[in-house]
């Protein structure tokens, strides 16, 4: 009878136990890096000839789906600043110092905004990192703006993409490329 008591006694505890370490369910919008050189991590551990050991940025962002939504003018306004991205704000680190469109920008990491319109958005780089999407969004703490015309991409593009491509010769010389639904942002980057 003892046994049989203690046996229920385990029982019952393992079954608290195991409710206990339940964990949250996937979240949608998987997070994702960009690197440049591209996949610098993954070559630099497989394939070091081909990056060398110099990372001049990566970008950290969650990868939101058009799931059949119509996305800028409608999920993302036109005109309001938006954390380029899901859940919290995208951010950028340079490892090196940067020019962008002509416009310096000092080795470190920033909080990576935008606002959207049709023809063109404005980029911006801001000093306060740490935020959940673009609730807290302060301009007085911008470090950099610039802006960059919008392009239709080849294809649509289901989850948001930021990517970097060399551009030319010179490896210091990028592009980094917004991509999500019909829309396709250039932005010039060099180190």
């Amino acid at each position: 009878m003892k046994f049989i008591g203690l046996l229920a006694c385990l029982l019952i505890g393992f079954t608290s136990i195991s409710q206990a370490q339940k964990l949250r369910g996937l979240d949608k919008s998987p997070m994702d890096m960009a690197y440049y050189p591209d996949d610098f991590a993954h070559d630099r551990k497989f394939a070091p000839a081909k990056v060398g050991d110099k990372v001049f940025a990566r970008v950290t962002y969650s990868r939101p789906a058009k799931n059949g939504r119509e996305v800028f003018g409608k999920l993302i306004p036109y005109g309001k600043v938006w954390r380029v991205g899901a859940n919290e704000a995208t951010e950028i680190k340079f490892f090196s110092d940067a020019t962008i469109q002509g416009k310096k920008i000092k080795a470190g990491v920033y909080s990576f905004y935008a606002i959207p319109n049709e023809t063109e958005w404005t980029l911006i780089f801001s000093s306060d990192l740490d935020q959940w999407g673009a609730y807290s969004y302060k301009e007085s703490l911008d470090v950099l703006r610039v802006t960059a015309p919008v392009k239709k991409p080849e294809e649509t593009v289901e989850n948001l993409t930021i990517q970097f491509k060399k551009a030319g010769e010179n490896v210091k010389e990028s592009i980094m490329m917004i991509a999500w639904d019909n829309t396709l942002v250039e932005v010039p980057v060099s180190f």
